[in-house]
């Protein structure tokens, strides 16, 4: 299955041409450090891009002020990885294993040579990819949890750092290895933790504090503007981010969990055209992010639009959960749909702790040795079967209807139907869930018999019901009767993508009548950018 990058230490080194070399020295500065210079800090900004001349550059790591890894970086080679396109934090500590002579490129400078050098974009972003698979295989990043199984906060953080790409130690509380990290910090082994290299212990964690320490949730300008605002991080959006970059226009996608949305939750996707071997829906956005990225597009998150205001002067104005406002000339729409809550009663109270919307690499390590229970007939509940059938002890399926025909594409049924870890149960609804601090079981009812019975679970997935996230718009586009965003016709206007309110467009699971498919709400955020582009520049 594809992933989000070649592997570094397979991958065969293509080093900058001499006249790649040549523009970095014209638009940098030749710096020399001796040996035993830390080049960089976890947290500290990502504001250059180092080229090694000469010497050799080492990966500490920050807890042991040893190496971490047994290569080093030497001439011809270049520090960095993929977030130095987003000008967020340095994630490892870098050092002079010996004098070292480099170019240092201020961020902006670099990024305007990559757009205008694409052999040598291709090449760095390769590379930066590849190494953030290296960190992610290895969790050699210097965010480090302790205790994630036993404390809902250090999960929250655990859960947006993995869904959004970002390296981490998870330690189990009390282990060696976390009393050895903690003892470093000098904060307790035996109390779940979450630590940022190792001089920030994240009081109180929630993934906004972690987001901020890597860079990702930079502050903005108060009322500051783009062209575009992007509301939505899953494939349309970032699609809309990808063309409205290439376009030239100044755009800003904002995101209140994760990059992927709801795509990003599906651990394989095999019908998507382009990848043969399937891939992930976080690894494919992942990508489309990355992009984005180097076409200057801008990320926010994790950051809710809690409301939109239409301007005397035509503008738009988000305002942000935190009371923060940005401006944009043009909004996308593309905030997807959500899955309903259930009407049982202590849902609310299980919520990560036994019962999840999302079938991840987190998710599934909660349910080794437990039997699962998934209530979904689509796609979604369908690859969320399969994945954690590797892992748990089994699963079962409780379909609503009849059948899978109409809800599920026919190659997804057919393999869940021949796994002996898989049983399908049509007819069927969960009605009680049975636990104290964390599920331990559910009651199912048939609902054409009537028959109930409790099964012990320690992990109920819930991939049913489509609630389309449109709250935030606050009136100013139309909407149908179930809450998704009208367009088009619906709307009484010509665009497909163009809603009753001018200005405002809306693109992907969130617009009524759109296909619910990664490969359609990619398109509609890329073809949504013309008439974007088209509002924006007054033709």
């Amino acid at each position: 299955m594809e992933t989000i990058g070649a592997d570094l230490a397979q991958m065969q080194r293509t080093p900058l041409a001499d006249s790649h070399v040549a523009a970095l020295r014209a638009a940098g500065r030749v710096i020399d450090y001796p040996a035993g210079t830390m080049l960089s800090k976890p947290g500290d900004p990502f504001d250059h891009f180092v080229y090694v001349e000469a010497g050799e550059v080492e990966v500490v790591n920050p807890f042991t002020n040893e190496r971490l890894v047994p290569s080093t970086i030497g001439p011809t080679q270049f520090l960095g990885e993929i977030a130095f396109l987003d000008g967020g934090s340095w994630s490892l500590s870098m050092r002079t294993a010996a004098p070292t002579r480099v170019i240092a490129v201020p961020r902006a400078a670099m990024l305007t040579l990559m757009s205008q050098i694409p052999e040598m974009s291709d090449i760095v972003i390769t590379v930066f990819a590849a190494r953030r698979r290296r960190q992610l295989d290895a969790g050699d990043g210097s965010l480090v949890l302790i205790g994630e199984a036993e404390d809902r906060n250090v999960r929250q953080v655990a859960v947006f750092a993995s869904r959004n790409k970002i390296p981490y130690r998870s330690l189990a509380l009390g282990s060696p290895e976390a009393q050895e990290t903690a003892t470093s910090c000098q904060v307790s082994a035996d109390v779940p933790a979450v630590i940022f290299g190792r001089d920030t212990v994240v009081t109180e964690p929630t993934p906004a504090k972690v987001a901020r320490l890597l860079g990702l949730n930079r502050d903005l300008h108060d009322d500051e503007a783009f062209d575009v605002l992007i509301v939505g991080g899953g494939p349309a959006g970032v699609a809309a981010g990808v063309y409205a970059g290439a376009e030239g226009l100044r755009a800003l996608v904002i995101e209140d969990a994760a990059v992927g949305g709801q795509a990003g939750t599906s651990s394989r996707i095999e019908n998507y055209m382009g990848f043969p071997t399937g891939i992930s829906g976080a690894d494919l956005v992942w990508r489309g992010e990355v992009q984005a990225l180097k076409f200057g597009t801008r990320f926010a998150l994790p950051r809710r639009v809690d409301r939109l205001d239409r301007l005397d002067d035509g503008d738009f104005c988000a305002t942000f959960e935190c009371g923060q406002r940005v401006r944009g000339r043009a909004v996308v729409a593309a905030t997807g749909v959500q899955y309903r809550r259930l009407p049982i009663e202590r849902l609310e109270a299980f919520e990560g702790a036994g019962v999840y919307y999302a079938a991840t690499e987190i998710e599934a390590r909660y349910c080794k040795g437990t039997e699962v229970i998934i209530i979904g007939g689509g796609n979604s509940a369908g690859q969320a079967a399969m994945y954690l059938s590797r892992s748990a002890r089994c699963v079962r399926l409780l379909v609503r209807g009849t059948s899978l025909a109409a809800s599920m594409s026919s190659y997804l049924s057919s393999r869940l139907e021949a796994d002996p870890g898989i049983t399908i149960e049509y007819g069927a609804e969960v009605t009680a869930l049975h636990g104290d601090d964390h599920l331990e079981g559910v009651t199912i009812r048939n609902a054409a018999t009537g028959e109930s019975r409790e099964v012990a679970s320690r992990a109920l997935f819930i991939m049913v019901g489509a609630a389309p996230n449109t709250g935030w718009m606050s009136g100013l586009a139309a909407l149908d009767k179930g809450g998704f965003v009208l367009t088009g016709a619906g709307a009484g206007v010509d665009s497909p993508y163009a809603t009753s309110q001018p200005g405002i467009f809306a693109v992907g699971d969130v617009r009524a009548g759109s296909v619910k498919r990664v490969a359609s709400s990619v398109g509609e955020g890329s073809v949504v950018i013309s008439k974007v582009w088209e509002f924006v520049n007054g033709e």
